[in-house]
C-alpha cells in the first residue's frame, strides 16, 4: 500500500553490509514519529525463528539430507533467488558453518569490488569442494535483499518494500564498476528503483537525526570532521567541513572520499586465525595446515575471541576451539588460548599502530592474501589514513565520528582518537556514536528525511572529478573534466566543446578515469589534465553499440553528457548534436578482465596502414582480382616490409589489420591457400582475445563463423590453422564458447574410425598436436573438465616414458593445471589434491634432462597466497629443493616459495607465443 497520491508510506534504510545486513524504517507521513529498526525474522537454530535486528550476511549450503524440512520452516514460504535449494540465511547461517567446513558464503560485498575474477559468475563460497551449490556475489548479496523483501512483505503485507522510498548503502570508495553490480543485485531481488547512500555520510546522518535539537551547540568549535568507517571487510574515510550561515546554524559539505581499502575486521580474524593455527599445530607431527574452509571456521571462533579480549571488561585469555570433522567431530577438536595482550598487540599495534601524520601506506607485497581477496597490503589502517590526509590538503579534522562494528572494542577507538590528537598537537572532539552496528541503516533513512527537507542536510555533490582520456596520439595521458567534482546530483552536463563523429550500428567506446584526490579548486567542465601529475584511478571502459531506428549505418555527430544520478551513480550519455532527442546510453563494460595496458586509441598507428589494407584488400577483396598463390602465400612478409616486423605490431595496428581481414572474410574461399593464410593472420591480429575494450564486439563477429567451419576442409593445413585461430583468441572467448570448443576437442581425440567417417563437414578434423595446445588454452572451462584434460595429458607422459617426455606435453599441463590463469577466473583452477598427484608424475621424470619437466612443476606448484589453490607446505618443500638441485632458473623457484608475477620470457613461454607490445598480462 502506497500513502495518499501513490506516495510510500514508509522511508527504508538497507545497510548491506559485509558483516551484517540492516534495516530500518520511518513513517513517510509522519516526520516527528522517529526512526525504526526492522527486526528480521530468522532461523535462530533449527526449527527455531527469532526476530533479530542483525541478519548476518552469510549463505549456508548445506549437503543433502542434512537438514529436515522442519529445520528450516519460515514464516512465509521462502525461494532462494540465487537458485540454491534449501539455502539458509543469517543467524543460523553463522552456527552451521561454524561447525561444517567449506559451505559457507562469506563477504560477498567485498567480492563486488574485486575485478579480477568474474563477480557474476558462481564462484562462492571460495575454495569450496564440488559438490557444494556456488553462487555469484552478486547473486549472494541480491539473495540477502530479497530476503528482507520477504521479511518485511510478510510483516507489511499492505505495504510491500519495492513500493517503498528505499536507500541502500555503500562504501563511499566503491568504484562505479561495484555500484552498478551492487545495483544489479537489488534488481534481482525485486527492488528495481532506490538510491544509494556513502555509508560514511550515513553513518554522519544518523548523528545528525540523533542531535538535531542539539546540533548548533555540538558543532560549535567544528570546523572539519572525519568520519572513519571501518567494517567487517571496507575501510572508508571521509572528509565533512562545517560553516555557519548568517543564523548560526550549521552548514554540511562532503568535501574527500578516500580510496577503496579491502581491510577491515575480516583480516583482525584472520591474522589471529593464523597465530591460533600455529599454536594448535603445535605438537602435531609433521604440523598442521587448515584447509581454506577449515581456516574461514577458525576465522569466526577468532571473531568472537577477539571482541570478547577486546571489550572494556575484558578477560586476561579467550579459549579458541575448533571442532574435528565428521565422526572425530568432538574427539578431533583442537583448542589454544589466546591473551589480551596477544590480541591488543595484533590488533592494535598491527591495524592502528602508532605512526607519523607524514607516513604513507606500504606498496609492498606484504598484505594478507587469503580466500581469493586481494586485501590491501598494508594492514596499518592509521598509515592509510595518513596518506588520506596528506593527499586532502588542508586544515587536519578536529573532530572524530568512529563507525562500524570494529570499534566496538574501546582499545582501536582509543588508539585512533590518540593519533589523531598526537598529529594535531591537542585533543578532538569525539561525536558519539551510540551503536555502529546500526548507525548506517538509521542514518540511510535521516538521509532520505533530509531529501525531503525535514532533516539537516549534506551537501558535496560529485565526491570525484570525472574525466574523459583524451585519444590524440602520443598524448594518452591528457584528459578533459566531463564532471567536476562537486556537481549536483541530477543536474546533467554537456561537454558542447568536444563533437565525436560515430557511426551508427557500429560498437563506440570511451575510456575514463575519475580523481582520487584532488589538492585545492576542482577542474572545471572541459578543462585539460594531466593524469601523469596526479593519482587517477582508471575506470572499467565505457561502450554500446549505436543502433538507429532505420538500421542505417550512416556518421553521426554526437557530445557526451554526463549526470551523477539521484540514485548515485555516474550515467554517460551520446546525445545527437543535431537532435538531443537521439540519445544512447553508455555501459561499464564490468566483465573481469586481467589485461593492462596504455590507451591503445592514444597510441600512434603505423602511417603505412592504408597501404597494408590495401594489400589485404587486393588478396581478399570483394572484387576478383588476378592474384598468383604466391603473392597469396606471401601476405605476411608483405605487410611486415611496410610495419616491420610483426612482432612489433602493437595493439591498435593488430587491431585495425583484423577488422579489415574480418570485412573481407568471404574472400578466404578462393583457394586453400587463401583460407590458411587468412586464418594465420586473424588470429594472429585478434590474439589473446582482448586487451582492446572493442574485443568483445569482434570476438562475436568472428564467433559468427565457428559453426560454417572452414571451406577447405580436407586440406590439413587449413584444419591446422583453424584450430590455431581459436587457440590464439580464446582469451576473449565466454565459458559457453570454450565449453563448445571442448565437444570439438574430445570429439578429435575419442572419435573411432566410423565416427569419423560420419562426422559433419562443419566439425573440423584436428591432430593431437592441435587440440593438445587448444585443450591448454581453455581457462574459462570448469576445473573438473581441466582435470580431465590433465588426465589425458598424464597418460600421453606416462606412454612416452621417463626418456622420452614431450616437451608440448609438459608444456600443456602446466598451462592447464596452472595455479595463477592469465585470463580465467581463479575459481575455475583444478583442484590441488589432483595436482599435486600430476607433480608426483613429473617428480619421477629426470628433469636435467627433460627441462620443461621442471618449467611445469614450477608452474604447478605455484604460490598464489590462497590456500584453497596452493598445494601441501611438504610437496612444496620437494618441488623448491628439485627446482634448486637442478638449477632452475630464480625465477621459477621464487614462484614456488613467493608470490611473485611473470617475466615477458616467461610469460610468452607459457601462452605459448609473445603477447601484443604493450599489453601485459597481471597474473
Amino acid at each position: 500500500m502506497r500513502g495518499a497520491e501513490g506516495k510510500p508510506a514508509f522511508l527504508v534504510g538497507i545497510d548491506l553490509g559485509t558483516t551484517n545486513t540492516v534495516v530500518a524504517y520511518a513513517n513517510a507521513a509522519d516526520a516527528q514519529a522517529g526512526i525504526e529498526l526492522f527486526p528480521i525474522e530468522q532461523l535462530v537454530a533449527p526449527g527455531e525463528v527469532g526476530a533479530r535486528p542483525l541478519l548476518p550476511s552469510l549463505r549456508y549450503h548445506p549437503a543433502a539430507g542434512e537438514l529436515a524440512a522442519g529445520d528450516l520452516q519460515l514464516p512465509w514460504p521462502q525461494q532462494d533467488v540465487a537458485g540454491v535449494a534449501h539455502a539458509v540465511l543469517g543467524t543460523l547461517a553463522r552456527q552451521l558453518g561454524a561447525q561444517v567446513p567449506g559451505r559457507l558464503v562469506s563477504s560477498a560485498k567485498s567480492w563486488l569490488s574485486h575485478a579480477n575474477v568474474d563477480r557474476q559468475a558462481p564462484i562462492l563460497p571460495w575454495g569450496a569442494d564440488a559438490d557444494v551449490a556456488k553462487v555469484s556475489p552478486v547473486a549472494a548479496s541480491a539473495s540477502y535483499l530479497a530476503y528482507v523483501r520477504t521479511a518485511w512483505n510478510h510483516r507489511f503485507p499492505d505495504s510491500p518494500l519495492e513500493e517503498q522510498e528505499l536507500v541502500l548503502t555503500i562504501p563511499a570508495s566503491f568504484d562505479e564498476g561495484a555500484r552498478a553490480l551492487t545495483l544489479a543485485s537489488a534488481r534481482m531481488a525485486g527492488l528495481p528503483t532506490l538510491r544509494l547512500v556513502e555509508e560514511p555520510q550515513a553513518a554522519f546522518y544518523d548523528f545528525l537525526q540523533r542531535r538535531r535539537a542539539t546540533l548548533r551547540d555540538d558543532l560549535a568549535d567544528t570546523r572539519r570532521i572525519l568520519v572513519c568507517d571501518v567494517g567487517g571487510g571496507t575501510t572508508d574515510f571521509s572528509l565533512i567541513d562545517v560553516a555557519f550561515d548568517d543564523d548560526g546554524e550549521p552548514q554540511l559539505t562532503r568535501s574527500s572520499v578516500g580510496n577503496h581499502l579491502i581491510l577491515g575486521g575480516d583480516n583482525m580474524d584472520l591474522a589471529l586465525a593464523h597465530l591460533v593455527e600455529t599454536r594448535m599445530a603445535a605438537g602435531v607431527e609433521g604440523g598442521m595446515k587448515l584447509s581454506a574452509a577449515r581456516l574461514s571456521q577458525l576465522m569466526e571462533r577468532c571473531r568472537a575471541a577477539k571482541e570478547l579480549l577486546l571489550s572494556q571488561d575484558a578477560p586476561d585469555k579467550a579459549t579458541v576451539t575448533l571442532l574435528g570433522g565428521g565422526s572425530r567431530l568432538i574427539g578431533g577438536s583442537r583448542s589454544a588460548d589466546i591473551t589480551r595482550e596477544e590480541v591488543a598487540a595484533m590488533v592494535v599495534d598491527g591495524f592502528f599502530p602508532k605512526v607519523e601524520l607524514t607516513e604513507t601506506a606500504k606498496k609492498g607485497r606484504a598484505g594478507i592474501v587469503e580466500f581469493g581477496l586481494p586485501y590491501a597490503q598494508d594492514a596499518a589502517i592509521t598509515r592509510h589514513l595518513a596518506s588520506f590526509l596528506q593527499q586532502h590538503q588542508g586544515a587536519l579534522p578536529d573532530t572524530l565520528l568512529l563507525n562500524g562494528g570494529v570499534f566496538r572494542a574501546d582499545a582501536l577507538a582509543r588508539r585512533l582518537a590518540e593519533t589523531l590528537a598526537h598529529w594535531r598537537g591537542q585533543p578532538l572532539t569525539i561525536l558519539h556514536n551510540d551503536n555502529p552496528d546500526v548507525a548506517v541503516a538509521r542514518g540511510a533513512v535521516a538521509y532520505a528525511l533530509a531529501r525531503r527537507g525535514q532533516a539537516p542536510r549534506i551537501g558535496g555533490g560529485s565526491p570525484r572529478s570525472y574525466f574523459l582520456v583524451l585519444g590524440e596520439a602520443g598524448k594518452d595521458h591528457r584528459a578533459v573534466c566531463i564532471l567536476p567534482r562537486g556537481s549536483a546530483s541530477g543536474e546533467e552536463i554537456r561537454l558542447t566543446e568536444r563533437l565525436f563523429a560515430l557511426r551508427l550500428g557500429r560498437p563506440v567506446r570511451f575510456h575514463l578515469a575519475t580523481s582520487l584526490f584532488e589538492a585545492g579548486t576542482p577542474p572545471q567542465l572541459g578543462e585539460i589534465v594531466d593524469l601523469d601529475a596526479g593519482e587517477y584511478l582508471r575506470l572499467p571502459p565505457l561502450a554500446s553499440v549505436l543502433q538507429a531506428e532505420s538500421g542505417d549505418k550512416r556518421d553521426i555527430t554526437v557530445q557526451l553528457a554526463t549526470v551523477m544520478t539521484e540514485v548515485g551513480t555516474l550515467e554517460v550519455h551520446c546525445v545527437a548534436e543535431a537532435d538531443a532527442g537521439q540519445r544512447w546510453l553508455l555501459e561499464f563494460q564490468l566483465r573481469a578482465g586481467k589485461e593492462e595496458q596504455g590507451d591503445d586509441e592514444a597510441q600512434a598507428v603505423s602511417p603505412r596502414i592504408k597501404e597494408a589494407i590495401e594489400k589485404i584488400e587486393r588478396i581478399f577483396g570483394g572484387k576478383a582480382q588476378k592474384v598468383d598463390t604466391k603473392e597469396v602465400r606471401q601476405l605476411r612478409q608483405h605487410l611486415e616490409r611496410g610495419l616491420g616486423g610483426r612482432e612489433s605490431w602493437d595493439t591498435p595496428l593488430l587491431r585495425q589489420l583484423f577488422d579489415a581481414l574480418m570485412l573481407r572474410a568471404r574472400g578466404r574461399r578462393r583457394s586453400a591457400e587463401h583460407e590458411r593464410v587468412w586464418l594465420n593472420l586473424t588470429g594472429y591480429c585478434l590474439r589473446p582475445g582482448y586487451g582492446d575494450t572493442l574485443d568483445p564486439w569482434r570476438i562475436e563477429q568472428l564467433w559468427a563463423l565457428f559453426d560454417t567451419g572452414v571451406h577447405h576442409h580436407k586440406d590439413n593445413q587449413v584444419c591446422a590453422e583453424w584450430w590455431t585461430l581459436w587457440r590464439r583468441v580464446a582469451g576473449g572467448l565466454s565459458t559457453e564458447q570454450q565449453l563448445r570448443l571442448l565437444d570439438d576437442f574430445a570429439f578429435n581425440l575419442q572419435a573411432d574410425a566410423a565416427q569419423r567417417g560420419s562426422r559433419p563437414v562443419i566439425l573440423v578434423n584436428g591432430s593431437d598436436d592441435d587440440m593438445l595446445r587448444l585443450g591448454a588454452s581453455l581457462e574459462r572451462i570448469p576445473g573438473a573438465y581441466k582435470a580431465e584434460v590433465g588426465a589425458w595429458l598424464i597418460k600421453r607422459l606416462e606412454k612416452a616414458g621417463r626418456e622420452a617426455a614431450d616437451t608440448n606435453t609438459l608444456w600443456a599441463l602446466a598451462r592447464v593445471g596452472a595455479r595463477q590463469p592469465f585470463h580465467g577466473s581463479a575459481h575455475e583452477v583444478v583442484d590441488s589434491a589432483t595436482v599435486a598427484e600430476w607433480l608426483h608424475v613429473l617428480l619421477a621424470l629426470d628433469w636435467k634432462k627433460t627441462e620443461p619437466a621442471a618449467f611445469a612443476a614450477a608452474h604447478l606448484a605455484r604460490m598464489t597466497g590462497d590456500r584453497s589453490r596452493d598445494i601441501g607446505d611438504e610437496l612444496r618443500a620437494t618441488v623448491l629443493t628439485r627446482l634448486k638441485a637442478v638449477g632452475a632458473p630464480p625465477l621459477w623457484q621464487a614462484m614456488v616459495s613467493e608470490v611473485t608475477q611473470l617475466d615477458e620470457a616467461n610469460t610468452k613461454r607459457m601462452l605459448g607465443e609473445a603477447l601484443p607490445p604493450g599489453l601485459k598480462l597481471i597474473g
